[in-house]
């Protein structure tokens, strides 16, 4: 039997982000993060990972075999660094919405992943963390953060 207590946590933390995005006007996106972030590349960043998601169950439900999973920091941060130009090329209100709209899908997906599905990502090593609130909590907190510090 598979735990799906996941799925009420990841809503939670989707409704959280859903929340900021709502409130937040331009200059609040445009906000600079540490690193050379801004709070729309931030964003944009927590739609990337999710979309990642997205790709990998649509893998598993084929069949296909699935990269094999590091959650080795190195490997985090070469991709994430490889994407951050592009992330912050994105226009901010579109990478806001962009944030929302694929967290929502990936919410959806894990939600609904069958047993067999949960067994497939398992035999794979996990490569589908079905827990989306741990990565949004943490980017949100900073977001926030940054927010407050104004």
């Amino acid at each position: 039997m598979i735990d799906r207590a996941y799925i009420a946590e990841n809503e939670r933390e989707r409704r959280r982000l859903e929340a900021l995005v709502a409130r937040l006007d331009d200059a609040a996106l445009g906000r600079p993060m540490p690193a050379g972030w801004t709070v729309a590349s931030v964003l944009a960043h927590l739609a990337f990972w999710d979309q990642r998601i997205l790709v990998l169950i649509d893998l598993l439900t084929r069949g296909v075999p699935v990269p094999e999973y590091t959650d080795d920091p190195v490997h985090a941060d070469w991709i994430n660094d490889a994407t951050k130009p592009i992330l912050l090329a994105l226009p901010p209100r579109r990478a806001a919405e962009l944030a929302v709209e694929v967290a929502r899908a990936a919410d959806q997906a894990v939600a609904t992943l069958t047993d067999e599905l949960h067994a497939r990502n398992r035999a794979a090593g996990t490569p589908v963390n079905v827990v989306r609130a741990e990565h949004r909590r943490e980017h949100l907190d900073e977001i926030e953060q940054a927010l407050v510090r104004g």
